[in-house]
């Protein structure tokens, strides 16, 4: 009994180890802010623009060690199973005239030798050491890039939700106040105090709303999906927004922004393209510096070691050693060389009217995004009275209903007109709210 107990106490534990190390559904409760940070350790693109940098560091000491000692070994062993032969003039035998064959060497040869060498100076190791730093500086801004861009989608979709989020609210609020429309207008057919036809029009409206309602929550959880892909979270985990809607400030002053002039300084574009310029220039530095000399020292230690027998052969050896130095002076090379720096000149003319093109770009970008920006506001501002305006037209008709004063095709179309500027409100929210996004990347404020 007692080893009955024990197994199953074992296979108990072994199953709740088995099962804490399962992926669970777990739940996170985040703000926008934290919402970035997350994707900012698990967006692959973050994460690959980061190993991107790990790999240029690498690149950069791989590009040292050019210019460190280059040290290698070398083994041989050769078997002459045909010694070889060589003519020697007869003249050594007393046979002028003629050739005598004669063969040099024995069975069995090996050496074995450690060669060194040391670049002393080459432009072109020191040049290929500046574009190296230079290209780990082209990684982090790309990884930068790379944060902007989560930045900016995570925060869109972000905004998606909250905007979904308020579009049920309103939905909700339209279809409780029609329910209670519908309800008291069949109790008043009931009494005959109404058409069937007003109550036909209201179900109707009622039954579109539910349906709208339904649409919206089935792309509200799909706007969910698509926050936490941006930031690269698993789908089946379960994600609440902290943040609302009344947190979100609208800064309508953008002075701030307009006023400053080298604005496009903060973008990362910009600081791209200028690290792109540096390593042409770079390029130009390395083709000029080809035509200097470069030295190089070097030396060997070997051992030789040769027997007819192969168990003797390492009984006895030969050493050798030696150390120099090389120089290496270009003299003429068909002109290749100035042709390869016209051309790589022509590249960096090229980068440096590229940067004043994204120059222009970047400024004409941040004037739409200003203007979309205000006029992004001012739809928004308008909107909201135009809901409030329409909120007001259906209670006054309901009124005039209600004391027989009015109709119910008025209070059907003022219901129409609430929806309507609801809708507007919504789509006017989402567009504000993008636009003050687009605003913000466009003038280098997002970090």
């Amino acid at each position: 009994m007692k080893k009955i107990i024990t197994i199953l106490i074992c296979l108990t534990t072994g199953f709740n180890l088995f099962s804490q190390s399962l992926p669970q559904n777990q739940t996170f409760n985040y703000s926008i802010a934290e919402c970035i940070n997350y994707a900012y350790e698990h967006q692959n693109t973050v994460l690959n623009a980061n190993l991107d940098i790990k790999s240029a560091e690498y690149r950069v000491k791989e590009t040292i060690g050019i210019g460190l000692p280059q040290i290698s070994g070398q083994a041989t062993f050769t078997d002459y199973l045909k010694l070889p032969t060589t003519l020697l003039p007869g003249e050594f035998f007393n046979q002028p005239g003629t050739f005598i064959p004669v063969k040099f060497g024995v069975n069995y040869n090996s050496n074995l030798a450690l060669n060194a060498s040391q670049i002393l100076f080459s432009g072109s190791y020191l040049i290929g050491l500046k574009a190296a730093k230079t290209y780990k500086e082209l990684s982090n801004r790309n990884y930068t890039r790379s944060r902007i861009d989560v930045n900016v989608n995570v925060t869109k979709a972000y905004y998606q939700v909250l905007v979904s989020n308020e579009q049920v609210r309103l939905l909700d609020a339209n279809i409780n106040q029609l329910k209670q429309q519908l309800d008291q207008t069949t109790a008043q057919n009931k009494q005959g105090f109404v058409e069937k036809i007003d109550v036909d029009r209201i179900t109707v409206q009622y039954n579109n709303l539910v349906t709208d309602r339904e649409n919206t929550v089935r792309l509200l959880a799909l706007n969910y999906q698509l926050l936490k892909f941006q930031m690269g979270m698993p789908i089946e985990y379960n994600l609440t927004l902290v943040d609302k809607l009344a947190d979100i400030k609208f800064d309508e002053t953008i002075a701030t922004y307009t006023t400053d002039t080298t604005f496009y300084r903060n973008r990362i574009e910009y600081g791209l393209q200028e690290t792109q310029k540096n390593l042409y220039a770079l390029d130009i530095k390395n083709r000029i510096s080809q035509y200097y000399p470069s030295l190089t020292a070097n030396g060997s230690v070997a051992s030789a070691y040769q027997n007819n027998s192969f168990g003797q052969l390492f009984n006895s050896y030969f050493p050798s050693s030696y150390v120099g130095l090389t120089l290496n002076l270009p003299v003429f090379t068909g002109f290749q060389r100035s042709n390869q720096i016209k051309q790589a000149k022509i590249t960096y003319q090229k980068s440096q009217n590229d940067l004043t093109d994204l120059k222009n770009s970047l400024n004409l970008q941040a004037s739409q995004a200003n203007v979309t920006y205000i006029n992004g506001l001012q739809t928004l501002n308008n909107q909201k009275k135009s809901q409030e305006l329409a909120r007001e037209v259906l209670r006054v008709s309901k009124i005039k209903y209600q004391q027989g004063v009015g109709s119910s095709i008025e209070v059907t179309q003022a219901q129409t007109a609430l929806e309507d500027a609801d809708n507007q409100y919504i789509q006017g929210l989402y567009d504000a709210l993008v636009s003050k996004v687009d605003l913000e990347r466009a003038y280098g404020r997002i970090k």
